[in-house]
């Protein structure tokens, strides 16, 4: 028996002295319900992006059409302006801040200071001219036209985070990858998306490219993806109650490194980056070993053995330079690449290195990939830090490389003259966190769960609900939908403050759940609540206590393995 009736659960905590209360009447039991009815019950966060133009070079738009494939309604913020028909497209354009929007006959309709609002009630919104991934650009939620500076406008599809990933998921994964990786797909973009992040511009949270997460609209959704999303409905992966920066990348090369290995800090620019425990270096077979050595790295990727990444076209690559291409590569990039402060000592616009003599791995991380390189001139030797400096400095045919993940190999003439470099290499990316083609691997090959997969790639985590503070005067309600495929899951809560209980709603049912006031992190199967599939908790600031402190919390569908 998974459920308890309301009025049963209600009168046996109307019995139940230890939680400090009782419930004497109907009115009692109606008060506490009704209190439900508060604060947070909008259906999910929202998301806000940014569209670009066709090839996302640009985020500002001097003009657009737009329409929608049923009815569709334009306001000037709230302000209702009027309603078309299907496929009837409105133009837009600037002159200073004011928007200029006529039909499609030319007729003027209005001339507003915005932001201009886009609905649709039963279709999709369009962005005429506008093509994602070959197919018209069409957008569920709203279009949101902001200007940002005289002249220009941004355009924002405001929707929710849950419809934002069914744009993201087909398009960041090939659907073949199977539904566990387009699962564990789902969940890494959840986390992106979630988390706090400096914002490229005020008006939106992402933009729709590889800047933030490749996102095409609901033209471009594929039933599986869809199916991913909506089986980890509301859940994310954290570490120690914090979401994690989920990063992830193409193919990993057979191992992945640690996160302070490839990236600098986002502030100071300071590098090695401070570690993310849960972003390590792992590799896919444990015989693997260590590679931050000369002899170990070379034999790994001058070979091809069996990983998760097999599968991918840039599982191993070579690339190769005479001393003369290699040269002008190297010269061509090599100040705007020290403008990030990453070149030491750093090379201005205009300055002419020395000639190049040969090439010298300083500092390479777990999975091989090179920290730090030095590039030896006849006049001077520089130190080139961080994977994505090294892999744009050394580029063919314009072309960074695939990934840092390589081995040198040097040809000197008779008088000890560089000639040819040849460069042996693995992966595609950065190669820190979850490899897309990995997680296609262990879902189609493996049959690993999409928990399993995401727990190989981020080690020592939970996957949940975003964890949440319950508060007596700001934030004393708070509503989760989640997807549980079996019906289980645990409370976790940090009973800090040591209260008694905590009012639910459970599907639609009261529940006061008991808290254990001896123990600081109290976990509660809520198995008995729940039901296969989506489910709904509304969480309360008990009511019947006088305690004022917070009550911190979050739903666990899969805990990390110890």
């Amino acid at each position: 028996m998974k459920r308890l009736g309301l009025f049963f659960i209600v009168l046996c905590l109307g019995l139940c002295p230890s939680l400090g209360f009782s419930l004497n009447n109907q009115s009692d039991i109606s008060k506490i319900v009704n209190s439900f009815k508060v604060q947070n019950e909008a259906p999910g966060k929202m998301v806000r992006v940014g569209i670009g133009n066709q090839n996302f070079s640009n985020y500002l738009w001097e003009k657009t059409s737009i329409y929608a494939t049923s009815e569709f309604e334009i306001y000037n913020d709230k302000t209702y302006i009027n309603t078309f028909d299907a496929n009837n497209p409105v133009d837009i354009y600037m002159v200073g801040k004011i928007f200029v929007i006529k039909d499609s006959e030319g007729n003027d309709i209005a001339k507003v200071s915005g932001p201009i609002i886009f609905k649709t009630d039963y279709g999709y919104l369009g962005i005429k001219n506008l093509k994602r991934a070959g197919k018209d650009a069409l957008y569920r939620g709203q279009i949101k036209l902001v200007c940002p500076k005289e002249g220009y406008f941004n355009i924002v599809n405001l929707l929710g985070v849950e419809e934002y990933l069914k744009g993201v998921v087909p398009n960041e994964m090939p659907v073949h990858f199977g539904l566990e990786a387009l699962k564990a797909q789902a969940v890494a973009a959840r986390n992106y998306v979630l988390s706090p992040r400096i914002k490229s511009s005020p008006n939106y949270d992402v933009v729709d490219s590889v800047a933030s997460q490749v996102y095409f609209g609901a033209n471009t959704e594929k039933e599986l993806s869809n199916q991913a999303v909506e089986e980890t409905k509301g859940i994310v992966a954290i570490y120690d109650w914090n979401l994690i920066l989920a990063l992830y990348s193409s193919t990993a090369g057979g191992y992945t490194e640690s996160y302070e290995n490839a990236f600098s800090e986002p502030q100071t620019r300071v590098f090695p980056a401070k570690p993310k425990p849960y972003l390590t270096g792992v590799p896919d077979y444990e015989d693997f070993g260590i590679l931050n050595d000369e002899e170990s790295a070379a034999k790994f990727y001058k070979s091809k053995p069996k990983s998760f990444d097999n599968k991918s076209s840039y599982y191993r690559w070579e690339r190769k330079w005479t001393q003369e291409e290699l040269q002008n590569e190297v010269q061509n990039h090599i100040a705007a690449q020290s403008a990030a402060g990453f070149v030491h000592p750093a090379v201005q616009r205009g300055e002419i290195i020395g000639l190049i003599k040969g090439l010298k791995v300083l500092e390479r991380g777990l999975s091989g990939k090179i920290m730090k390189l030095e590039i030896q001139t006849e006049t001077q030797n520089y130190v080139v830090e961080k994977e994505l400096v090294i892999r744009r400095l050394f580029t063919v045919d314009g072309k960074a490389l695939p990934s840092a993940n390589f081995v040198i190999e040097q040809e000197f003439d008779e008088e000890d003259n560089l000639k040819n470099i040849k460069i042996y290499g693995g992966g595609y990316g950065h190669g820190v966190g979850l490899s897309q083609y990995g997680a296609g691997y262990m879902a189609t090959h493996l049959h690993k769960t999409y928990d399993e997969i995401l727990k190989h790639y981020y080690q020592g985590i939970s996957l949940s609900t975003e964890p949440f503070i319950l508060n007596k005067y700001s934030n004393n309600s708070v509503s989760q939908i989640f997807y549980s495929k079996d019906g289980t899951a645990t409370l976790v809560a940090d009973n800090r403050y040591k209260f008694d209980y905590v009012d639910l709603i459970i599907n639609g049912v009261y529940e006061a759940i008991k808290l254990n006031k001896k123990e600081r992190y109290n976990r509660i199967d809520l198995s008995q609540y729940l039901q296969n599939g989506l489910n709904k908790i509304t969480f309360k600031y008990p009511s019947y206590t006088g305690n004022t402190g917070n009550l911190k919390m979050y739903i666990e569908l899969a805990g990390k393995d110890e």
